[in-house]
């Protein structure tokens, strides 16, 4: 009895051939991960966003990262954070055994879930973490004007 027993890739794809690749054919793991090194153009700041009665906190870890090479702009309904963690080491690529701490340039742009006052917005940095602060902005909040007389 011959043996047609498919895997279930080939049950899944309907496909039954099998296919051969010529040594030439496999690309250099390495080669193809420089390439994509070359391509990555930023980073993106990983952070928590959470709220308060009377504001959003936002929080992110920014380890290494100078409070001067830190830009952060505010909207009423938008926060974008743009910075560069530099490395100053000099390593060879062949000589890391394992490298995933992020160097370079990064941002976050974040669509707010409330109107925050940017005026009023404060950033600290402390032991590595970024905090913002957004005060909301209270729209039903009734505002009494008075009329000033001649």
């Amino acid at each position: 009895m011959p043996q047609n027993k498919r895997s279930f890739f080939e049950k899944l794809t309907g496909s039954h051939e099998k296919i051969e690749i010529e040594p030439e054919e496999i690309v250099d793991a390495r080669g193809f991960m420089d390439e994509l090194e070359e391509e990555k153009e930023e980073g993106q700041l990983t952070v928590d966003v959470y709220q308060t009665s009377n504001e959003i906190i936002l929080q992110a870890f920014t380890s290494g990262i100078k409070t001067d090479d830190l830009d952060i702009s505010i909207t009423q309904d938008m926060i974008t954070i743009k910075g560069k963690r530099e490395d100053h080491r000099r390593v060879e690529r062949e000589d890391f055994f394992c490298q995933e701490l992020y160097w370079g340039s990064f941002s976050r742009k974040i669509t707010l879930p409330h109107e925050v006052d940017p005026d009023e917005a404060e950033a600290t940095l402390k032991n590595g973490i970024l905090t913002v602060k957004l005060p909301k902005l209270d729209r039903e909040r009734v505002q009494k004007l008075k009329v000033k007389g001649e």
